[in-house]
Order: structure tokens, then C-alpha cells, then sequence
């Protein structure tokens, strides 16, 4: 399937008091590249709020192998695993601005629910747009 890469850089909020990056800004950042991996297929994140969708988060996991720093550019690099009848898993790894160093690996799972958190089947014309990705 198509791969997203993202570059952000690790702002000061985003550390310890070491200037190492606290552990919950990975999740955060597998959030960036998932919304513009999307974004990058065509499926906008508020269009698909706005007809009565969401994803929400139902499961994470994250490895973390070795530290980012403050100031350091970082590529989050996403591509989904998987689309089932309701549920999407995104993979992520962030790297070192040159791609040479892997710092993080993990996923997210998401459930597709209407406005009302009911689990519903993911529109048909989004997985088309997913699927049409692995081509």
C-alpha cells in the first residue's frame, strides 16, 4: 500500500527535562502521518467527520528503540496494514532525518463509528480509495 512521509521537528514542549522526547509525543506524531497519509489518498479527516464518521483510537502500540532529541528532524513514515469491514491498522516508524536511524516502530488500530459511537461499516467509496493505493 502507498506510504506517507512526514518531517517534523522536535520542539521544546515536546522533551524531558533531559531534552529527550517524552514517550506519549510518539502517539501523537503516529496521529501527523496517519492524517496525512490520508490526506495523500484523497479521504480529508473533517470531510469524513462532517457525513457522520470517525475513527476513534482502539488500540496502540509503540517500540521505542532509541531516543529523539530536542531540535532533531524526524520522518514519521506510515502506510495501513489492513482495511477489514469496520476497522483500519495503520503501521508507523519514525526515523532520523536521514533515514538511517529507526527511533520508534508501532501501530494503531481504529474502529469506524457514526456520530452516535455505534461500530459501523467503513464507507465504501473511503476503502475504495484505500484499495485503489495498493496498485
Amino acid at each position: 500500500m502507498k506510504k506517507n512521509v512526514s518531517k517534523i521537528r522536535v520542539i521544546y514542549a515536546d522533551t524531558d527535562a533531559m531534552g529527550i522526547v517524552y514517550h506519549t509525543n510518539y502517539i501523537k506524531w503516529f496521529e501527523i502521518g496517519r492524517t496525512e497519509l490520508l490526506r495523500d489518498l484523497g479521504i480529508y479527516y473533517a470531510v469524513f467527520e462532517s457525513r457522520g464518521y470517525n475513527l476513534p483510537l482502539t488500540k496502540a502500540y509503540c517500540h521505542y528503540l532509541w531516543p529523539a532529541r530536542y531540535d532533531q528532524v524526524l520522518l514519521i513514515e506510515t502506510e495501513i496494514e489492513y482495511v477489514k469491514r469496520a476497522s483500519i491498522k495503520f503501521n508507523s516508524q519514525i526515523w532520523d532525518e536521514k533515514q538511517t536511524l529507526k527511533l520508534v516502530e508501532g501501530y494503531t488500530l481504529h474502529a469506524c463509528t457514526n456520530s452516535g459511537g455505534k461500530i459501523v461499516r467503513i464507507p465504501q467509496d473511503v476503502a475504495d480509495l484505500i484499495h485503489q493505493s495498493e496498485k
